[in-house]
């Protein structure tokens, strides 16, 4: 627990192509070591599959309703209570919740193997806008766990 000040908020660049934040915080996150140029060239090259693959529909719109669809609403915290562990179910902020599904895309998308980083984030993308894939299951899981700790909520303070 901090005992000085609360660390400010920076702001996430915005994209120079979308203007948009959620791709730049997304860029921002596939990034490694520092190298951006190959991050925007990555997440550009995805936008663009999207976009292919989605019949009739903007790239922008399916990626924005696939963070929609994995961005989770309920986690557990573990509460120490008593010599006792338990986990505690919690509502997730909103800034938390696109953090999750963002940090959760990008994982999946790395663990898959066999293709390029740019085809697997499309791939996970087109899945989770139709409600399915390995970030959804995720966030159901989280949900259920959540759902299944439901009686040690009044543990939350």
């Amino acid at each position: 627990m901090a005992r000085r000040r609360r660390a400010e908020k920076r702001e996430t660049p915005i994209d120079p192509r979308f203007q948009n934040d959620l791709v730049g915080r997304l860029i921002s996150q596939v990034m490694r070591c520092g190298k951006r140029s190959a991050a925007e060239r990555i997440v550009y090259q995805m936008l663009d599959q999207v976009g292919e693959r989605a019949e009739g529909e903007v790239a922008l719109e399916v990626f924005t309703r696939a963070i929609e669809n994995i961005r989770p609403r309920l986690e557990v915290k573990s509460r120490r209570v008593g010599g006792a562990t338990y986990q505690v179910p919690i509502e997730v902020p909103p800034p938390r919740q696109v953090a999750l599904a963002m940090r959760w895309l990008i994982s999946f998308s790395r663990s898959r193997k066999g293709m390029g980083m740019a085809r697997a984030m499309a791939l996970e993308i087109l899945e989770a806008s139709k409600g399915q894939g390995n970030c959804i299951k995720r966030r159901d899981d989280t949900h259920k766990m959540a759902q299944a700790n439901k009686a040690f909520a009044h543990y939350r303070w």
